[in-house]
């Protein structure tokens, strides 16, 4: 017992749980409408155009989360306006804009002919390192979006599944599209330090896309979305540290485990109701 209890003898591993355990409820609960609205590609996007805010952070002497937070939600709305104002299609929209911010952040970086920046920790995560002071701003972010997310329910609800009657029921769908556009946004910056620009569109679409082959429901989808965002990351850093593996890589590959074991229910329970 006292083995199995082992990681949470250690401050920075109580600190990498606690961040666990908000990064998984926040990214599966966000997951379902990035599920639902079919914007799987955006938080890979999202993710790699915050880049070029880590680098610009880097050149002014800043702090690097807050540069890749202002990128992340420039890029977000500006998708938003283009794919609305330009009758430009959502997946092309993300595409142009998010390679045209990394190579931004390229071009930065490439101009600096020496720096000291280490990138492995962006590209994929270092939930280990979380300080007291990331701590606060990733449970405070946290908070924040799921306070709005429950103010806005009703609207983000009604918006993914049917935007015209939305509409027509006094919903100004475009605003809510932009809301929640910012709010992926900082979503995605509050997963950096868990599992970094290469994983997290993982931990945002993972966890919900297996909720989804269970239940049919948006309030039980959300739920069990949830539950299978916190086994993953909590899970998956329990496990890293026996393993000595990535954290941040293994936290998306138990999420993936999850998904086969869901669509093996799915499969299963389909099966059986053949063979009622």
């Amino acid at each position: 017992m006292s083995a199995l209890l082992e990681p949470f003898h250690y401050e920075f591993m109580q600190r990498a749980f606690l961040a666990a355990l908000a990064v998984g409820l926040l990214c599966s609960t966000m997951g379902t409408y990035v599920v639902l609205r079919r914007l799987s590609f955006i938080g890979d996007g999202i993710a790699h155009a915050s880049f070029a805010g880590i680098v610009i952070a880097y050149l002014k002497n800043f702090d690097y989360y807050i540069g890749a937070a202002i990128v992340a939600v420039l890029t977000a709305l500006g998708i938003g306006f283009v794919h609305r104002r330009g009758r430009i299609s959502l997946d092309t929209t993300i595409g142009v804009l998010f390679t045209g911010a990394f190579a931004l952040g390229v071009f930065l970086m490439s101009l600096k002919r020496s720096y000291t920046i280490d990138l492995q920790s962006f590209l994929f995560g270092d939930i280990l390192g979380v300080s007291r002071g990331d701590l606060w701003l990733i449970l405070g972010l946290a908070i924040a979006i799921a306070v709005a997310t429950v103010v806005m329910f009703r609207s983000l609800l009604y918006t993914s599944f049917d935007p015209v009657v939305a509409e027509a029921s006094g919903i100004h769908a475009g605003t809510v599209e932009y809301v929640l556009l910012v709010m992926l946004a900082l979503t995605i910056i509050v997963s950096l330090q868990a599992v970094g620009i290469v994983l997290v569109a993982a931990l945002l679409v993972t966890p919900a896309a297996a909720a989804y082959q269970l239940t049919a429901r948006f309030a039980p989808m959300m739920w069990l979305s949830a539950v299978l965002g916190v086994t993953s990351t909590v899970g998956g850093l329990y496990l890293s540290y026996f393993f000595r593996s990535s954290s941040g890589a293994t936290i998306v590959l138990l999420a993936t485990v999850l998904f086969f074991v869901a669509l093996g229910v799915k499969n299963v329970r389909a099966l059986s109701a053949r063979r009622a």
